[in-house]
């Protein structure tokens, strides 16, 4: 369906469904935007408050390293 063949069928419905699509497309915002947009490119990660959440671990300086060992353990790789 082309922009132009959803803006026809929109202008279709009656006052009440016109107002049914538009809270469906901002629920649909809602979900799935972003907490923290800072451009068209996506989202600011630092601000988000999983990252750096282990930062303080002296096992996971090396984080590559970390995860390849656990690759290794698990699965013996």
């Amino acid at each position: 369906m082309t922009y132009e063949e959803i803006l026809r069928e929109l202008a279709s419905l009656p006052p009440e469904g016109q107002k049914e699509v538009a809270e469906f497309i901002s629920s649909l915002h809602e979900r799935y935007s972003c907490p923290v947009a800072t451009d068209s490119n996506g989202c600011n990660l630092s601000d988000l408050g999983f990252i750096g959440m282990w930062r303080d671990r002296e096992d996971m300086h090396d984080s590559a390293a970390w995860v390849k060992n656990l690759r290794e353990h698990e699965w013996g790789k």
